[in-house]
Parts: structure tokens; sequence; C-alpha cells
């Protein structure tokens, strides 16, 4: 019987098995050399370096006579002489003496020629690659903003220079039962109160409006729970010193969505007029009152506090 073959992905706090699929495909060389950790990626480089030198080493040690002054037999000279030929370093004590060694030589100059390049080439990439460094909430809050329910999550860039044209998405993903009885997974889109900037330079609250056009609207948190209610945030913006895009994102569960509280003000301004930012204080929250607000033809509005709560809906 032929084994399944299990590769796991995972998306955010989500991780997926995908079953009989390849692990390892040459074509995608590339690209697992540049997803390796930088610990990986180091014990790649030195082990395809041992590799070369003993598969070198090993013909040399075919040859009789091949290399001028090595010791019959010695593995360790004929070794640290492919160590020196491959980095064009020779120290003179032992050099190819017959044309099958200095035909080895060559080839193995050959290939460290061509080893460094490539080799130079992903460290490169790997130090040059741009990265967004980016931190989403733990937690995302439904609260009144403005007397209106709001879906909010905090976003705070942690480089100190500001990013430009940032551009922000929320995206709902839930299950929902088909006219014909299947449970499958959708998605929508989130509108926000803003979904673009000019300019990013420290910390805001991306927030959706929970009204009647709303997919949330009229939700309560047992209903968050029985579809699996799932929120993922992204941002897509110019890192200034590169001049190159970088993007990051974030994802709740229903369990991480809290209600009836709101982050704590984390803005302030100092004795010089200054304005400052706590970063110590990004995923900090605090309860608030439940609001009861009278709607022309709609009951009063009210925000549900909790999963235990009476089981008042969103907006309504």
């Amino acid at each position: 019987m032929k084994r399944s073959r299990h590769v796991r992905v995972r998306a955010g706090q989500f991780e997926f098995v995908k079953l009989n699929a390849k692990r390892f495909d040459w074509r995608d060389t590339y690209h697992t050399i540049l997803t390796l950790s930088w610990p990986g990626f180091a014990g790649f480089v030195f082990g395809i370096y041992l590799l070369i030198n003993v598969v070198f080493a090993a013909l040399y040690m075919l040859g009789p006579h091949a290399v001028a002054e090595m010791a019959p037999g010695s593995f360790s000279d004929a070794f640290f002489f492919s160590v020196e030929t491959l980095a064009t370093v020779g120290y003179g004590h032992m050099y190819p003496e017959s044309f099958y060694g200095h035909l080895i030589a060559t080839l193995e100059i050959i290939v460290g020629m061509f080893g460094l390049a490539v080799i130079t080439g992903l460290i490169f990439v790997r130090f040059s690659r741009p990265t967004a460094r980016i931190q989403f909430s733990k937690v995302a809050v439904i609260a009144p903003y403005d007397g209106v329910p709001h879906l909010m999550i905090r976003v705070a860039n942690l480089r100190h220079q500001a990013m430009v044209e940032p551009e922000f998405r929320m995206l709902l993903m839930r299950n929902v039962i088909t006219a014909e009885g299947d449970e499958v997974r959708r998605f929508r889109l989130l509108k926000l109160e803003f979904d673009h900037l000019v300019a990013f330079p420290a910390v805001l609250t991306v927030r959706h409006r929970i009204d009647e056009e709303s997919p949330l609207f009229g939700m309560t948190s047992k209903d968050f729970q029985q579809q699996d209610i799932r929120i993922m945030a992204s941002i897509v913006g110019v890192d200034t010193v590169i001049v190159a895009p970088v993007q990051s994102f974030g994802d709740y569960n229903y369990d991480q969505i809290e209600w009836n509280r709101r982050f704590v003000e984390i803005y302030d301004q100092n004795e010089e007029g200054e304005w400052t930012v706590d970063y110590a204080r990004i995923d900090e929250i605090e309860d608030i009152a439940p609001i009861q607000k009278p709607a022309k033809g709609q009951e009063a509005q009210m925000i549900d506090r909790n999963p235990a709560s009476d089981g008042s809906k969103v907006g309504v």
C-alpha cells in the first residue's frame, strides 16, 4: 500500500494538511532554499561545501601521482588540497602533477567559480529581500465608535521610517449553508473606514462599520462561534528605505474578538508639545459600558458583551 504524503502549510494561525502532495520538487529548489531559516541555510551551504570537497578528494585519490608531494592514500591531504583548489588558494606544497590531476583541478576550479556565484547570489537575495515589520494587535474588538458599532484592529509600524502608500484590507471568512444543504466557506471583503493612506509612520486603528450594509450586521457572539468566523487583515505598502513593496497580515478567530471592549489610548503629548506613542500598550484593551441608542424603525442598538450574554445582536 502506497503511503500518503502529508505536507503542512500554515497561513497565520490556521494550518492546512495537504494530502498526496509532493514535499519537494526540483523546479522549486531556489524557492525552497530561500525559505530556509538562517541556521538551516548556513547548514545547507556548509553541507554542500563539505560534499564538494569530499567528492574531489576522492577523485584525486583515484589517480596515482595526481598530486605532487601528497602522502599516498592520505584522504586528509587530498581533502585539504581540494579545499585550497576550490578557493583558488595554493600554498606551494602540493600541486597537480599528472594530466589527470590537472584535469580534476581545472574541473574543481570551474565548480568553485559557479558555486561561489550561486551562493553569493542566494546570500544577497536573503539579505536584500524586503520585509515589513508590522505588528497586529493580539485581539480585535467590537465596540461603538461615533455611536455605531465597529469591528476594530490596531496596526503598528515597528520600523522607524514611515511606510508610504499603505493599503489595508480586511477579509471575513465564515461557514454558511448553501441552498443544497452543503456547508461551505465563504469569503467577503469588509468595507473599511479608510483603506488607503499617504503615509503610515506609527500606530493606527483600522475600523469596519457594522451597519445595515455589513455582513456582520445583526450577528451575535454566538453566531460568530457557530459560523466559525475568522477575520484576516493585511497591509501592503512601500518601504521608503529600499523603495520596494512590502506586505504583512494578521488573522483573528472568533475567540480572539472581544465584545464591548476598546483599545486604550496610546497617543499623548509631552511637556514639549511633541506627540508620543506608547508601543508597550498596543495590545491593551479596556471595558466600556453597553450602549442603548434608539433608532428609527429599529430596536435600540446593543453591543453584545460576551458569548455568555443575553444574545443581543450587533447593530440591531
